[in-house]
């Protein structure tokens, strides 16, 4: 089957203008795959903001009541990012590859049973996972960490706990209306939800004499309004009515294929955020822990922050290249690459010159201590480079699971951090002394591999095949889905 011959009228215009990569594409094909990829972008990049806000308003309130409650909160959200919220954010990202292509498919039934059964796997998980929190603090310890931090810790980590159940609703339904372009109305929720969370987090930390338990308690407050809204919207609105079901006996079928996806879908997202929090974990260890814990967890946020950006373009090209394949068109696929990461460039380009221009105001935003801005901003200059290079593999990241290509990806990040990048920021931190830098610089050489790895293999796929591959799993779904109806 020739899939090429879909596209044959847009082939047959009479001016190409432009050539990508071998192949010829017209002026009007690159502004209509610009304008549909700026239509998706604009909200998702928001909702990205605003979602990570929640956490980041809640660590700028701790930091105004005192260092050590400062370090306590940032400890204890890197640990929740590292053993919860990450692994849910990962395995929920299967559902880009199943929800895309069967979108893209016109299979809109099977969109509802994926949301299913990526619910019940994600919950049942959220389990033995704040069983872990529970025990943070202890953890903490035992692993060698400052004893006045750890505690700390512990205690707002526990007031967390109920926000991670929220937090895996929320990425299923997030996951599942990307997947068919449903994406304002994410950004209207999301927005409602982190104006509300700054109000709820003013009251729980400075009038309710909880202090820094206050805003862990907001976030999980803050988050299950978003969850039950994204519900609602779901169950209620005429834009779903054609993806969403009934709760279904077939969502408990084919869980190992979903987990085929999602587990790799996990491991290439958090071995990419592990090494990230190991930086604030590891500077416990460095001298004067508590100085070089609270910037690198400033650095931290701050990169996450800017990342949502690029994290957006990736939600976009995700969409684009799962719904084109499970529509049998492989050259908008590609075109789609090529486009996004133009976008990506110019992204990349302006945030790291802005936050170089701003580094020396930037952090007063977290603390009004003279030698944690004076270090933040020397950070900034690294961090700035390292907003660059991420996004361009983040672009990477999303073409991977468009197509289900996950367990390379996998396989890669594992190469880029823990066999390079990971040895490297140890050896400058603590053999040649640089400290939280060095820190920063081993991640700096683990994207750098990273997107290196990722764009080659992009470049080497062949995009036919991924079709026949695309149509393969949408039928073997609705297959299992058809014989149990």
């Amino acid at each position: 089957m020739d899939f090429e011959n879909q596209n044959a009228c847009l082939l047959s215009e009479p001016e190409i203008k432009e050539t990508i990569l071998g192949e010829r594409v017209t002026k009007q094909e690159i502004v209509e795959e610009a304008k549909k990829q700026l239509l998706l972008a604009g909200p998702l990049v928001c909702v990205n903001l605003l979602t990570n806000f929640v956490q980041m308003i809640s660590v700028m309130f701790v930091g105004h009541l005192g260092e050590l409650e400062l370090a306590g909160a940032s400890m204890a959200t890197s640990f929740a990012s590292v053993t919860g919220f990450s692994l849910l954010r990962g395995m929920s990202s299967a559902l880009e590859t199943f929800c895309g292509q069967s979108y893209g498919a016109k299979q809109y039934h099977m969109l509802g049973i994926h949301l299913q059964k990526a619910m019940f796997v994600l919950l049942l998980i959220c389990i033995p996972l704040a069983i872990l929190w529970a025990t943070t603090g202890q953890i903490l310890v035992f692993f060698g960490q400052d004893p006045g931090i750890s505690i700390d810790a512990g205690r707002y980590a526990r007031f967390m706990i109920p926000g991670i159940f929220a937090f895996a609703i929320i990425q299923c339904y997030t996951k599942f209306l990307q997947a068919q372009n449903s994406v304002v109305p994410m950004m209207v929720i999301a927005g409602i939800t982190t104006s509300l969370h700054i109000f709820i987090c003013w009251i729980l930390v400075f009038k309710s004499g909880l202090g820094n338990r206050g805003a862990a308690l907001s976030n999980a407050i803050s988050y299950w309004i978003n969850a039950l809204s994204l519900v609602l919207y779901v169950e209620f609105s005429p834009s779903c009515k054609k993806t969403r079901t009934p709760l279904s006996r077939e969502a408990f079928h084919g869980i190992p294929k979903f987990l085929k996806l999602s587990i790799p879908s996990a491991l290439m997202l958090t071995l990419e955020i592990w090494s990230f929090e190991m930086m604030v974990l590891l500077a416990g260890f460095l001298p004067n822990p508590k100085l070089e814990t609270s910037v690198l967890s400033i650095s931290l946020n701050t990169t996450q922050t800017v990342y949502m950006i690029p994290l957006g373009l990736s939600a976009v090209i995700s969409i684009r290249v799962s719904n084109e394949l499970g529509a049998g068109r492989p050259r908008l696929a590609r075109l789609a690459i090529w486009v996004v990461l133009s976008l990506v460039v110019v992204e990349g380009t302006s945030v790291a010159a802005a936050m170089i221009l701003g580094r020396k105001v930037w952090g007063y935003c977290f603390s009004s201590e003279e030698e944690v801005v004076k270090y933040v901003d020397e950070m900034l200059v690294l961090i700035a480079v390292c907003h660059f290079i991420d996004g361009i593999q983040t672009i990477f990241s999303g073409t991977n699971r468009g197509c289900g290509q996950q367990k390379v990806g996998a396989v890669a990040n594992i190469a880029a951090y823990y066999l390079v990048g990971i040895p490297t920021a140890i050896l400058l931190a603590f053999v040649y002394h640089v400290g939280g830098k060095g820190l920063w610089m081993g991640i700096l050489v683990a994207l750098f591999l990273q997107a290196l790895s990722l764009g080659i293999l992009t470049i080497c796929t062949d995009w036919d095949k991924e079709v026949m591959k695309a149509s393969e799993r949408v039928r073997s779904t609705k297959t299992e889905s058809d014989e149990l109806s």
